[in-house]
């Protein structure tokens, strides 16, 4: 109890210290963006009274402004050609590989508005929209799924999340990190260091997350699978539920939790701080914004071009892969590449935040509400995870704590969690799902024998 409290403070007085860090970053993104656009010090008057002038030059701003908030933008070209590809009679794995590309600079668009929006709306709303449009693609695939009762790519999503910011994520930070900052300024071998109390928190959390889904599982073994369907599935679908409720409820105390004083602790942090917050207030004048509707404007027009890019239906590769592998990945790269970044930065409570922070995300606030919606939805989205899934859930956090309990971190760790995630996906990869052709999958699990196998 005492060290949650003290974690409870830590992140409190730590927040301030945190955003700025995410700011400074950020404005380092844009201005290398701008640079590598070729656009720098672009000036528009938004100042003038003519109607025909203010509006076409307050368009071309958040054009510029959207387009010009990350490098990987440029691949936004592949939207069209994915939208074109996808309405034509192109090749099914052309037009899952253009989408796939497309859905990258998508992503990052709608971080980006995601942040503008919550800059404005304050700490509680600003959060909330974070929590459920910070892991936007996911959301939005599981919903198109759960509409079209394709329960088992909502829950392939869910898992695939979790495993990618816990091993892929985590091991990049802690292997890249390692190696560049493998030695001290005397040459000697040094390790990376990191808050402890909220590594080992955000692990007790991740495992209550797991233990919300190997309870399910553990239940509809207990009850005989050969009695009728129905009674056998109305109890997993109370138990989920019943579930989802407290783990939306845990998310709510965590968030009000780790909201910063506004008081005496404030005053300490910024006194404490001075120096970095008089540096980045600078940079942050420097700064454009765009308004809440424009940046709403550009979040709803991003999240339908998701939706209408989503490779879901023509490509031969397995739903559970595609689910659980692919989507996170992509949905989830800019992020994932701010994580590195910070990392090789020496800036690890920054990395393990990222990375970190949309799993409990994805765990306790998008799952819970998947289920919940599925409920309103009148689909039986529950919490019961196939064995297979649930077991590598397990074994990956089982894996996370023990590389986190002493707050250190090294090249060697890193190894470890991006060779446990490579396995994950070759096991995914080679196992045929039911949504797909049998004969598909038997072609994919040939090819991956075929250079892995015995002869």
């Amino acid at each position: 109890m005492t060290q949650l409290l003290t974690f409870v403070r830590l992140v409190g007085r730590d927040h301030d210290t945190r955003a700025s860090q995410a700011r400074f970053l950020r404005l380092h993104v844009v201005h290398a963006s701008y640079a590598f656009w070729g656009l720098s010090n672009v000036q528009i008057d938004l100042e003038s009274d003519k109607p025909w002038v203010k509006h076409p030059a307050h368009v071309r701003h958040i054009t510029k402004m959207t387009l010009l908030s990350n490098p990987i933008n440029i691949l936004l070209v592949c939207v069209p050609i994915g939208i074109i590809a996808g309405q034509g009679d192109w090749d099914p794995i052309a037009v899952f590989t253009i989408n796939f590309f497309a859905i990258i600079p998508l992503a990052a668009v709608l971080s980006f508005a995601t942040e503008e929006i919550s800059d404005k709306l304050g700490e509680s709303l600003g959060g909330l929209l974070n929590a459920t449009f910070g892991n936007a693609v996911e959301l939005i695939v599981s919903i198109i799924a759960l509409q079209n009762n394709q329960l088992q790519v909502v829950k392939s999503s869910m898992i695939g999340s979790i495993l990618s910011n816990i091993l892929l994520v985590k091991g990049m930070c802690f292997f890249f990190g390692g190696i560049v900052n493998m030695r001290d300024g005397n040459g000697s071998g040094t390790e990376q260091s990191f808050a402890s109390i909220t590594a080992q928190t955000t692990s007790s959390l991740m495992t209550l997350s797991a233990a919300s889904m190997i309870l399910p599982g553990t239940l509809f073994m207990i009850i005989n699978p050969a009695d009728d369907e129905e009674s056998t599935r109305r109890p997993i679908l109370a138990l989920s539920r019943g579930t989802a409720i407290i783990l939306l409820l845990l998310y709510v105390i965590l968030e009000s939790a780790t909201t910063p004083p506004d008081s005496q602790d404030a005053s300490d942090v910024e006194s404490n701080n001075a120096n970095q917050h008089q540096e980045d207030d600078e940079e942050e004048e420097k700064e454009e914004h765009m308004s809440p509707w424009s940046a709403g404007l550009v979040l709803i027009v991003t999240t339908v071009l998701v939706s209408i890019g989503l490779p879901l239906e023509r490509t031969h590769i397995s739903r559970n892969f595609i689910g659980l592998i692919l989507i996170p990945i992509v949905g989830n790269a800019a992020e994932h590449i701010t994580a590195v970044v910070v990392a090789v930065k020496n800036k690890m409570d920054l990395a393990m935040g990222v990375a970190i922070g949309s799993s409990i995300q994805i765990a306790l606030f998008v799952t819970p509400l998947l289920v919940i919606l599925g409920w309103i939805m009148d689909r039986d989205m529950d919490l019961h995870f196939e064995t297979f899934e649930t077991v590598s859930f397990a074994q990956s956090v089982l894996v996370v704590i023990y590389t986190v309990m002493d707050g250190k971190s090294n090249y060697l760790e890193g190894a470890m969690l991006m060779a446990l995630y490579i396995i994950i996906a070759l096991a995914f990869f080679v196992t045929p799902s039911e949504d797909f052709d049998n004969e598909n999958a038997t072609l994919l699990s040939h090819a991956v024998h075929s250079i892995f196998g015995s002869s």
